[in-house]
């Protein structure tokens, strides 16, 4: 394990971002590879990861999280191009919402897929590579929505909340393997899935600012922060966590 109280100790490590093309896990790579460390970017979109043509820190992987055999390959990668993976960052994800009699349940079961299910599969590939490099940090990107209920978006908070306690759960199995597995829960944040609120929403965009006691949406960067430092060795003794990211909007009772 890295000694975080050694001055002279640099944490440079190998991560495996998902949904890395855009939005916070864009910047989880761009501030980890700026800060000295290495990224497997996985995203759906191979013309998306095109923004890391150039940057010798980064292999990209274009695949569907949802299936098994890509989240195999991205540690693959990782372990051929540096000799290990100390670091998941499971934050691919996909809206999700509509009238609980009505919308089609293909949207239920998409949301699932992507903000569920593809999080057991990157966990169930990427921790014996964590092993393999004795110990390491899984961080999964769920939502404020995910510890509290929204209107109509149910699909988007039923998997987001499922994505909570699985971190909590594998956090207690792994935690004296050295493994330590926490969430991050951001509320409203600037990404390319809030786009269509932005410039078609304007009233709802307006609606979700006024509800943060920071009266501000988030940035990625700031949400990548939060992510890299619960990554890091200085989270050293925090594992089960689920962060809210998302200027004091949990904080309220709504009340």
């Amino acid at each position: 394990m890295t000694d975080i109280w050694n001055p002279n100790t640099t944490w440079r490590p190998v991560a495996l971002v998902t949904g890395a093309a855009s939005g916070i896990g864009r910047a989880v790579v761009e501030l980890l590879t700026d800060r000295g460390g290495r990224a497997v970017a996985v995203d759906l979109s191979a013309d998306a990861l095109t923004v890391f043509d150039g940057n010798d820190s980064v292999r990209a992987l274009a695949g569907d999280v949802t299936d098994e055999a890509v989240n195999a390959a991205a540690v693959v990668l990782a372990e051929s191009a540096w000799g290990r993976l100390d670091t998941l960052v499971l934050n691919a994800g996909v809206r999700g919402s509509g009238p609980i009699d009505s919308v089609d349940l293909e949207v239920f079961d998409r949301s699932i897929a992507v903000n569920l299910r593809a999080v057991v599969l990157g966990m169930r590939v990427g921790v014996p590579a964590l092993r393999r490099a004795g110990g390491g940090a899984i961080v999964v990107t769920s939502s404020n929505t995910g510890l509290a209920g929204e209107a109509n978006r149910w699909p988007y908070a039923s998997a987001k909340a499922g994505a909570i306690n699985l971190a909590r759960s594998v956090a207690i199995d792994l935690a004296p393997e050295g493994i330590r597995v926490n969430a991050v829960c951001p509320g409203p944040t600037i990404t390319g899935m809030t786009t269509h609120v932005a410039e078609g929403q304007p009233e709802r965009w307006a609606a979700l600012q006024a509800n943060v006691p920071q009266r501000r949406w988030a940035r990625a960067e700031e949400v990548a922060e939060a992510i890299l430092w619960l990554a890091s060795p200085a989270a050293s003794f925090v594992t089960g966590v689920a962060l809210p990211v998302d200027g004091g909007v949990t904080a309220n009772t709504g009340q």
